[in-house]
């Protein structure tokens, strides 16, 4: 709960420093949790639907040094009450035909599931609780997305997203089984 408050803490501090500049898209929509794409290991271990809002902003001039990424904050809830998650991060975006773009970002989020099993080894619990919970390792994770967005008009646009969370051994120690994330979203664009 410490570290949720303290995302909550950064995410408006973030807001507030940008709120010099302008939200520029707001973007919403679900996406199906713990699918499998590489790795099935745990694939079948949480379920549900994820829905997602996000918020991006004006792209501060200092940011032309890094490929010109805009910063976001994200909010993810699991319809299931598996993991849920909020956090912030860069998002980059590139044409390549008209009305079609690429979008990856990379980011860190604070999640709610599950860091580790609870039970003493030997108790009968720890397998289903294995078999039901991913074990992340660590509250912090990072989250990496690719998405492909295509333009409806001026301010509409829809995007087919995969989302990946992991703390890959670098911000925590402990089991990283990760999560790996497929959906869709609906973006409005201001000022088109």
């Amino acid at each position: 709960m410490k570290r949720l408050a303290c995302l909550a803490a950064v995410s408006l501090a973030t807001s507030g420093a940008a709120s010099a500049q302008l939200v520029q898209e707001v973007r919403a929509g679900g996406l199906a949790h713990n699918i499998c794409v590489v790795n099935c290991d745990n694939a079948n271990q949480e379920d549900g639907f994820n829905v997602q809002g996000e918020i991006v902003f004006d792209r501060p001039d200092f940011f032309k040094y890094l490929l010109k990424p805009r910063p976001f904050i994200v909010g993810s809830v699991n319809t299931a009450g598996d993991t849920s998650f909020g956090g912030f991060g860069l998002v980059w975006n590139w044409d390549f035909a008209r009305k079609w773009s690429l979008e990856p970002s990379l980011g860190y989020v604070i999640h709610t599931g599950e860091l580790e099993v609870p039970f003493p080894i030997g108790d009968p619990r720890n397998l289903e609780f294995d078999e039901n919970n991913i074990l992340f390792g660590s509250r912090d994770l990072f989250r990496t997305t690719l998405a492909l967005n295509r333009d409806l008009g001026d301010n509409w646009g829809v995007q087919v997203i995969f989302e990946h969370l992991s703390h890959g051994q670098i911000l925590g120690d402990g089991r990283n089984q990760g999560n790996d994330s497929l959906g869709g979203r609906v973006y409005y664009r201001f000022g088109g």
